[in-house]
């Protein structure tokens, strides 16, 4: 199958660890985009250019605690958007029904969102009184360039670390 960005390459079937030489490592990701995005406005050709993060770590983030009251009203509030959505759907569809169609999905979006939040909640028997966010991120993000280019792309990053 070819890649429609990468003209002429195929897209492999299967994860394969990433070739060229090294010309930039950072400490964060917006670092390693800034000299990819700095090489792109000097027309340098980029489609050379991989990020590749290393190190890979999950970070979980915990955002606040979890109580009954939250849960349910997490999934009164999430239901009812939903319901109202469907309803107003509905009510486009269904000529001469005025507001019942908007008042069942709205019903019927409550009963979902609490059913849909208060059982996993309670599964989890206090186990997991909090809300987190998780996150893939890298120790640290290395720029690879195809050997072709990869000396001119690392005297253009050195321009840009004196900038």
């Amino acid at each position: 199958m070819t890649n429609p960005l990468r003209p002429g390459r195929e897209t492999p079937g299967l994860p394969t660890p990433p070739k060229g030489w090294p010309i930039g490592s950072y400490g964060t990701y917006a670092e390693a985009q800034r000299a990819v995005d700095y090489l792109s406005d000097e027309n340098f050709t980029v489609q050379d250019v991989t990020i590749v993060g290393v190190d890979l770590m999950q970070v979980e983030r915990v955002i606040g605690r979890l109580t009954w009251g939250k849960v349910i009203g997490g999934g009164v509030v999430s239901g009812a958007w939903l319901g109202l959505f469907f309803g107003l759907l509905v009510s486009l569809v269904v000529v001469g029904a005025g507001v019942v169609p908007i008042v069942f999905g709205l019903v019927g979006g409550i009963v979902f969102g609490l059913i849909s939040t208060t059982i996993p909640y309670a599964a989890t028997r206090g186990q997991r009184d909090f809300a987190s966010t998780m996150q893939l991120v890298a120790g640290r993000y290395d720029v690879l360039c195809d050997p072709r280019s990869a000396e001119r792309a690392r005297d253009m990053l050195s321009r840009l670390g004196r900038s």
